[in-house]
């Protein structure tokens, strides 16, 4: 008996593994960088704000009140087609973000906060034309000292994000732009990272299925709190569209 309960439980874990493994929008190949990020921070990485250091044998980011901006890392790399995989956890900080860069500007993220997670195209200019695309916004409760698990596929005019169980995708034309400056930020005092994988991508080519199994882009937004007081419904309806911040 003890033998059978053994078969199935391995069983049990395999077909969890394979079901976590299942192509989304894209199919993982060549690895272009893969770390555990339980080694002081160095080259390739660049610190641009904010103080990185290995704590407990993973990175933690934290940001510096001098600074007036929250913590950022990044690499130097340009990238095709991608997927980036790597685990994450609130130590007091009040934000993070896996944000990617644009030649110029921003381009999309994924940013965790404790009570949401959000996935967007950025504005990469502050100026306009170009604006922010919300794709998704998911309320949360995430408590300090829980890791979780984010990924970030992008594969032509179309990008997926993945924070634990919460999917969300979207497509507009500007994320084919070349993409550069893969990195972290932070917001407060601290967030860990650790495990980080970044890979090459080609299309999934059940994608079509698999984007008909998910929420449409701008489907899922979950409203942001109120501002103390009764706002005036032009500001409510602002604040519920409002994406998040880009540093």
């Amino acid at each position: 008996m003890k033998h059978v309960l053994f078969a199935a439980g391995a069983l049990a874990v395999t077909l969890a593994v394979q079901a976590e493994d299942k192509p989304l929008l894209a199919v993982p190949g060549k690895a272009i960088l893969e770390s555990k990020l339980d080694a002081a921070p160095g080259a390739p990485w660049k610190i641009a704000k904010g103080a990185w250091e290995l704590t407990g044998g993973v990175w933690r980011g934290s940001e510096k009140p001098e600074d007036k901006h929250g913590a950022v890392i990044r690499l130097p790399n340009t990238l095709a087609d991608f997927v980036i995989e790597f685990e994450c956890k609130f130590e007091g900080g009040r934000s993070t973000s896996l944000s990617i860069n644009a030649a110029k500007g921003h381009l999309a993220r994924i940013a965790i906060m404790p009570k949401f997670v959000t996935i967007q195209k950025d504005d990469g200019d502050h100026e306009g034309p170009d604006k922010a695309v919300l794709f998704a916004r998911f309320a949360v409760d995430f408590a300090p000292g829980a890791w979780h698990k984010v990924r970030l596929e992008m594969v032509g005019d179309t990008l997926l994000g993945k924070v634990d169980d919460l999917v969300a995708w979207g497509s507009e034309e500007k994320l084919k732009q070349e993409r550069v400056g893969a990195g972290f930020t932070v917001g407060g005092q601290s967030v860990d990272f650790r495990n980080l994988s970044i890979r090459e991508a080609t299309l999934n080519p059940d994608w079509e299925k698999v984007k008909a199994t998910l929420p449409k882009p701008g489907e899922k937004l979950a409203p942001l709190p109120a501002p103390a007081g009764k706002a005036p419904a032009k500001k409510k309806a602002a604040a519920k569209k409002a994406p998040a911040k880009s540093e």
